[in-house]
């Protein structure tokens, strides 16, 4: 088996003595404020810079069938999960209706 070999700690080589720092303090004289910088006049924009989008009947149409097709991705996902809480929820009260039976054809008896 192997052993585990405990640490040793290192042992000084020689004398160590901190080093001769000296902090003398200082004076502390008040700063003149400077004042704020006067606002600079924005530059012109140009006309138009930006490309415009133009929505061809094409591009409009493909659109709508993608907005349409998320939707309905999104309603299935949504009817699935109320679905799956519906199959639960009606699987545990079966389960409740068959304990009760049992528990009180059990008190019966």
């Amino acid at each position: 088996m192997l052993r585990p070999k405990p640490p040793t700690m290192p042992q000084p080589t020689g004398h160590l003595t901190p080093p001769a720092v000296v902090v003398q303090p200082t004076t502390i004289t008040p700063g003149t404020p400077t004042p704020p910088p006067a606002p600079i006049a924005p530059a012109p924009a140009p006309a138009s810079t930006r490309p415009t989008v133009q929505l061809t009947p094409g591009t409009a149409l493909a659109l709508v069938g993608g907005g349409t097709a998320m939707v309905l991705v999104v309603g299935a996902v949504l009817v699935s999960m109320l679905l799956a809480v519906a199959v639960t929820a009606t699987s545990v009260a079966v389960c409740a209706v068959v304990l009760r039976s049992l528990l009180n054809a059990e008190r019966k008896h």
